[in-house]
């Protein structure tokens, strides 16, 4: 192995306790090392690179300086913690990273005792750390919470009202706000350290204390109030820390990330104070140490495997399909042209959900709102209530986050936002944290809501055209990551007439209904079918909500078997169905009905074609679940022995 990609002193570290063994003058190679050891696991699983670069200094003077596990350290989000990962028992397994049966892209309370807090969405670091705190003093306990918070997190309320809280209470909390693209810090360097060296330190505190003792015994109580208040706002004129003195945090900053010679004696020093919460700001470059992060942050966030040495990302063989996000950016794009009341929402994800491209075309009709889709969703609703049509594209799992504003500032006002619902079903490797799983049960319950899914990408052109062309009330439609199935697709998309589906292939005996992308596999499934006898019918819903009650009732009296297919939990699409045929008496009839769904478990991060499979949601799954309904005799011996054969 070379000098340049050896690592001796990180061989030498199992855990954090080996760490802790080392003096400081030897930590900086250490860094290198875990710098060079976290670029070259990424390089081989892909994943999030460019903020765990960021904090590759802060993560070993953390582990250096706090006694992990026993004081909890709690990484936001987890898009920074790979090297965290390394440092913590984990570099064995490093290059498993994403991978099924592999560690996962976050921290995972399972995984290791050095996670105490798991968490796939950002800004809960705040809140998880102060109850942590809270339950440590109620018990007695002595131990540190260090909340590592960044990477945009700030952006979120919900880490507002966090720190509002520990704000008002004197629980020890350390927050570490690593502040790698925020722009909120003013320059950074030796004067700026020395300060917060300074004010950190125990002189500083006691001379502190004593002043307020003395101002106590010597002031009116107006005047001491007035004493507290001018020296808050000195520290945070020479600091710029004011916002966080006015949520109640002893400010410490800003200082150099980078340099462990700034970062250990501040961590040491807040390791020592005893009450009350206190924020670290510390500035980071997202991809430091590495050429091609440094010089394109946003693309190295997030990354497929890639070359060391030329930063040359792997990508899609050509000629493929286009992905469905890319194919919703060009037709709303499209809507757009012909509609200037068309104005385009996502909440910090402009890439991932093709925004970026909307925003190209037209500047002042896009807005990015922070990690905040609480905000976005009411946001959306408030240009719906002045007559503009608004679409806000929001991951599935990250719409959760805003369920009551959908709830109350949406459905209940019936205002026509379209929510455009990119990540439907499961994404792989980003594993259980971020599939979207939910969207189709916690809408479809929703009065006047429009719930349509995709089952390709011709489809989906023709939703984003049914969606602008809503205007009594809310809709909503889901397609999942990755490419399209390879069909023809129009110049722009065509309305569709709402709630009506359609069938794909017509047969007898079985009926397929599939709602979202799953139609390819239902397909698989009735050519499996028709091997054994059983010709099926295929239809696609289009529309969970409201349903096709005609092509509800046409399945229903000319079938013996009746599989409702989608990628979603129970309680969604195939849930509207069974209670829709119970309302019509057409179970009465002996149809046999079986809803197919993701099973009621989380499941673990793997290729999403294997997550499918063992979800049951493939071809085989769905003939498996015809034979069930229709009984194990109800075939025949040999069709059985023969089904057996061909499912094996």
């Amino acid at each position: 192995m070379s000098a340049e990609t050896s690592t001796p002193l990180l061989d030498r570290i199992r855990t954090p306790e080996d760490l802790r063994t080392l003096g400081d003058n030897e930590l900086k190679q250490l860094a290198d090392e875990l710098r060079r050891e976290t670029i070259s696991a990424v390089s081989v699983t892909g994943g999030h690179l460019g903020a765990g670069l960021g904090v590759v200094e802060l993560t070993v003077a953390l582990h250096h300086v706090f006694d992990t596990p026993r004081d909890k350290v709690i990484w936001d989000v987890g898009h920074q913690a790979y090297p965290h990962k390394i440092l913590t028992g984990r570099r064995d397994r490093i290059r498993t990273l994403r991978q099924g049966d592999g560690l996962s892209g976050f921290c995972k309370r399972a995984e290791s005792e050095y996670d105490p807090f798991g968490a796939g969405h950002s800004s809960t670091s705040i809140s998880a750390g102060l109850g942590m705190a809270v339950a440590r003093d109620l018990s007695g306990g002595t131990n540190n919470v260090v909340a590592v918070i960044g990477d945009g997190a700030m952006s979120a309320g919900m880490a507002y009202e966090a720190m509002n809280t520990a704000g008002a209470m004197d629980s020890r909390l350390i927050v570490i706000l690593n502040d790698n693209d925020m722009s909120i810090a003013p320059p950074v360097g030796a004067m700026s350290a020395h300060l917060a060296r300074l004010i950190s330190g125990g002189t500083y505190r006691s001379f502190r204390r004593w002043m307020k003792q003395l101002a106590h015994s010597l002031l009116p109580e107006s005047w001491q109030r007035r004493a507290a208040r001018a020296e808050e706002f000195t520290r945070g004129f020479w600091t710029g820390g004011t916002l966080f003195e006015e949520l109640g945090f002893y400010y410490v900053g800003p200082i150099d990330g980078h340099n462990l010679d700034h970062l250990l004696p501040v961590l040491r020093n807040v390791k020592k104070m005893q009450n009350g919460p206190i924020l670290v700001h510390v500035v980071t470059q997202k991809g430091k140490g590495y050429g091609p992060a440094e010089e394109s942050a946003d693309k190295y966030h997030g990354v497929g495997r890639f070359n060391v040495v030329t930063g040359t990302q792997e990508k899609a063989a050509p000629g493929g399909p286009p992905s469905f996000t890319k194919v919703f950016a060009n037709a709303l794009i499209a809507e757009a042209r012909a509609d200037d009341k068309i104005v385009a929402i996502t909440a910090a994800m402009p890439s991932g959900t093709g925004l970026d491209k909307f925003a190209d075309a037209f500047p002042d009709r896009s807005f990015d709102v922070g990690i905040a889709e609480q905000h976005a969703v009411t946001f959306a609703a408030g240009l719906a209530a002045e007559g503009y049509k608004p679409f806000a594209a929001i991951y599935s799992t990250f719409l959760q986050r805003a369920y009551d504003q959908v709830v109350h500032d949406v459905a209940v006002q019936h205002l026509p936002v379209r929510f455009a619902i990119d990540r439907a079903g499961l994404v792989g490797a980003d594993g259980p944290t971020h599939a979207g799983s939910f969207d189709v049960a916690y809408l479809s319950c929703l009065p006047g809501m429009v719930v349509m899914a995709a089952s390709d990408e011709a489809e989906l052109m023709h939703m984003v055209a049914t969606a602008a062309a809503i205007d009594d009330g809310p809709s909503a439609f889901r397609y999942p990551r990755g490419e399209g199935t390879g069909v023809a697709l129009p110049e722009r998309g065509t309305p569709l007439e709402i709630g009506k589906g359609r069938v794909v292939r017509e047969a007898s005996a079985v009926a397929l209904l599939s709602f979202g992308a799953r139609l390819q596999e239902c397909l698989a499934a009735a050519d499996e079918l028709a091997g054994f006898g059983l010709p099926a019918t295929v239809a696609d819903a289009r529309f969970a909500k409201p349903l096709d009650m005609d092509l509800l009732r046409q399945l229903a009296k000319n079938h013996e078997v009746l599989v409702t297919v989608e990628e979603g939990s129970s309680g969604g699409f195939g849930a509207q169905v069974l209670q829709a045929l119970a309302a019509e008496g057409l179970l009465d009839r002996g149809l046999k009905v079986r809803t197919l769904t993701l099973p009621d478990r989380f499941i673990e991060q793997n290729k999403p074609a294997a997550m499918y499979v063992e979800a049951g949601l493939d071809a085989r799954g769905i003939v498996t679940s015809v034979f069930a309904a229709l009984g194990k005799d109800a075939l025949g011996k040999d069709a059985r022995g023969s089904g057996a054969v061909r499912l094996a």
